[in-house]
């Protein structure tokens, strides 16, 4: 009588899910012990709604906290949000159709929160969807009162070393946003635009070409600039010619910045076109006149064209060019421009006080921490160097928006700016406070912090620096940082920069960095192109172990993951494909080991063994795709089709190694796989052995034996292709040799096909 499997249910049903994770909560709290492996957990932000990308990423980084356990590490998985910045502002204004600059600061505020509070909701609930075994209890959300007061601590801290400091210089504006922006908050662009060869004339005579793409900046121009080995402009050098509209003078001058390659050979040296006018009209003291306001409009000083957009301007003294004689010829090419990362506002250069990090006088200590921490992948390690050799200028640290930490600086008319004593959160703009020197009130700075202050101080707070002594020293420095490969320039970077200039230590002991989740086509997921795909859709669907396995299976650590309904539906099969054979085993009740196994039976613990090296091996990596594949394989095309079936015989028949083998392989695969797909695995583990199979070691290969392995494979298959060409089903006798070579299984092969000699 064939005995009753104890999953009574046919199919895996994904509504388990929910009842798991629920019995699970108690294994992700905070550990104790000597060292705690403590993950930085990305503070996700919650500015909208969750998509299958970010579900996928931290689904992976939850791997990482899974398998530690596992491996009997006290692993601490930490929650936390991230709501500061302009992300949220910016979702406020485009929800509700206001500008901030133009609302009561606290009114806006008071929405920042209340739209934070419904986005944060939904990204905890796809949190709980995805399994994510994070430490509930104790949440942080950077935009805390806590938090915040840490935040002002750091500068406060790093003020009193001279580390911070104010200066009124040209840096990167973003209209839309209202505020000045940091290099690493920068894209590139690509756009069509006229490149205008203009005529800037000597004397009547004689004129020397220039091409631009900015011809409204001409009124700024103070400089023309030839490369010194530029033949064609050597007699010019040290003439002087003039503005074109403006009748200004300027000099020609030679210099190695020229392009000769670019347009004519000949630039205009404008305040500011680009991060080259800055860098030379800062070397060559130059007087800037500005002439774009913050606003992205022509200021006074670009007479009858102010007040105009700058397209506006650029178009019509274009033609006032055209008109005077003076454009030569206009060719259309595509060119790189700077946009905001957030807004994606084209980028203008403006002058203007901020307060700045020091950050040029560490690359070199960056680089020493970036050789001693592991990277994985090891190739992105470059991404790091790449921007940090880079680093030409501090770093701007002061924004002018409203929901952030604020800047926590007084001014006294009589003493000058001063900070307040660390430990409490200031808000300056609210109230004046008097100066610590002459009593008299000093009014508070209305800026706020760049939101990358905050999150790169995540590590810190987890670790809980100059909170708790007894915590930090268990747990600094944090075992890992992962995060994704676009955040390297900033969250990666500062948070190694800024950790190291109040500890003097590196921050991680490894860096996991993964690619961008994108749809099948391999392009961005976004709304304009309709390609988003939702996580709760899929996840009630195909349940979400599927989409971890999958999320996992695709592509290896570092490259771009394609995702996409079919590819999940996929794996969602192999999911009920492990619940199929977890199923049949359960039929067994577990027998202690045998003094002997079958041949058979010691195949298949050889080969997985094979799989456990390479699938644990693949995991200390942190790369998830190689346990996924080799479990997978392992199961799909040995265990479940050769393996169980070539035993399944004697295990009716109650033999003690086939049983003791299945129950064995078995535990072995759920142990290995419980990381990438936590829920079935929980599920069958809790049943079969009553046990959580999260709170298992990950299991240790035995000793690999030879074994023909192909040559049982490639048997079964040439059997199964026999009957099937003489139209025989699969439990239909059939007359075939056994290869001699395949003597030692012939009993187990002889009942699995039905063959006579």
């Amino acid at each position: 009588m064939v005995p009753e499997p104890k999953l009574s249910d046919k199919r895996w049903k994904k509504e388990h899910e929910a009842e798991i994770f629920l019995k699970s909560l108690e294994e992700s709290k905070k550990p104790s012990g000597k060292r705690i492996w403590v993950i930085d957990t990305p503070p996700p932000y919650p500015s909208g709604r969750f998509h299958i990308g970010s579900a996928v990423h931290y689904s992976q980084i939850d791997m990482i906290a899974r398998f530690w356990r596992m491996m009997g590490r006290a692993v601490w998985f930490p929650l936390g949000i991230d709501r500061n910045g302009l992300p949220i502002e910016s979702r406020v204004e485009k929800d509700h159709k206001i500008r901030a600059h133009k609302l009561d600061r606290q009114e806006f505020l008071k929405l920042c929160k209340q739209t934070l509070d419904k986005y944060e909701e939904n990204l905890i609930s796809v949190f709980r969807l995805m399994g994510m075994s994070l430490d509930w209890d104790q949440p942080y959300r950077t935009d805390s009162n806590e938090y915040r007061t840490l935040t002002q601590q750091t500068f406060i801290e790093l003020w009193n070393r001279k580390l911070i400091y104010e200066d009124n210089r040209p840096n990167n504006w973003c209209p839309g946003c209202k505020t000045t922006i940091a290099d690493a908050e920068i894209e590139y662009k690509t756009v069509n635009g006229p490149l205008v060869n203009i005529k800037f004339h000597i004397n009547k005579d004689e004129y020397i070409e220039i091409a631009t793409t900015r011809p409204e900046l001409i009124g700024a121009c103070q400089l023309i600039m030839v490369h010194p080995d530029d033949k064609r402009y050597k007699k010019l050098v040290g003439k002087e010619v003039t503005l074109p509209i403006y009748d200004r003078p300027v000099k020609i001058i030679a210099h190695q910045e020229a392009n000769p390659e670019f347009g004519t050979g000949a630039m205009m040296v404008c305040s500011y076109g680009d991060q080259t006018d800055i860098k030379l009209f800062r070397e060559l003291g130059l007087e800037p006149i500005l002439l774009v306001s913050p606003e992205a409009r022509m200021t006074d000083k670009a007479g009858r064209f102010a007040g105009m957009k700058m397209r506006e301007a650029r178009e019509t003294i274009i033609e006032e060019l055209r008109q005077l004689g003076l454009v030569n010829k206009i060719e259309q090419i595509e060119h790189k421009v700077p946009i905001c990362w957030r807004s994606k506002d084209k980028i203008e250069f403006i002058a203007m006080p901020e307060w700045y990090l020091k950050q040029q006088d560490f690359t070199d200590d960056i680089a020493k921490i970036a050789d001693k921490t592991k990277f994985h992948p090891k190739w992105s390690k470059q991404l790091l160097m790449d921007w940090n050799s880079a680093v030409n200028q501090d770093w701007p640290i002061s924004r002018r928006r409203f929901y952030g930490t604020e800047v926590p600086v007084y001014y006294c008319q009589e003493h000058g700016a001063w900070v307040p004593k660390p430990g409490q959160y200031y808000q300056p703009w609210k109230q004046d406070k008097p100066c610590p020197i002459c009593g008299k009130p000093s009014k508070g700075d209305t800026r706020v912090l760049d939101t990358w202050m905050d999150s790169s101080i995540s590590a810190l707070w987890v670790s809980r620096w100059a909170n708790d002594q007894s915590w930090f020293n268990k747990s600094f420095p944090i075992k890992v940082r992962p995060q994704g490969k676009d955040i390297v320039r900033t969250w990666l970077y500062y948070s190694l920069l800024r950790t190291f200039q109040l500890t003097g230590k590196p921050a991680f002991e490894h860096a996991w960095i993964s690619g961008h989740i994108v749809d099948e086509h391999g392009k961005k997921m976004s709304k304009s192109l309709g390609n988003i795909i939702w996580p709760e859709t899929l996840v009630e669907k195909y349940g979400a172990d599927a989409l971890r396995f999958q999320g996992a299976a695709e592509a290896k650590l570092g490259s771009d993951i394609r995702l996409s309904e079919e590819r999940i539906a996929g794996a969602a099969k192999f999911v009920q494909k492990l619940y199929n054979v977890s199923r049949f085993i359960s039929m067994f009740e577990l027998a202690d080991q045998p003094d002997q196994l079958n041949p058979t039976d010691n195949w298949i613990l050889s080969e997985l063994a094979k799989t456990i090296k390479k699938s644990i091996a693949g995991y200390e990596e942190l790369d998830f795709f190689v346990p996924a594949n080799e479990i997978k394989n392992f199961v799909w095309e040995t265990f479940a089709p050769h393996y169980l079936e070539m035993v399944k015989s004697r295990a009716y028949d109650g033999d003690a190694a086939a049983i003791w083998t299945l129950n064995t392989v078995l535990q072995a695969v759920l142990a290995l796989l419980a990381p990438i797909m936590p829920f079935v695995t929980d599920y069958v583990y809790r049943r079969l052995y009553q046990e959580s199979v999260h709170k298992q070691l990950m299991p240790e290969p035995s000793q690999e034996t030879m074994h023909p392995g192909e040559l049982i494979k490639n048997f079964n298959e040439e059997v199964w292709a026999t009957k099937k060409g003489a139209g025989k089903s699969l439990r239909d006798s059939i007359k075939l040799e056994i290869p001699a070579e395949l003597a030692d299984y012939e009993s187990d092969l002889k009942k699995m096909h039905n063959l006579s000699n």
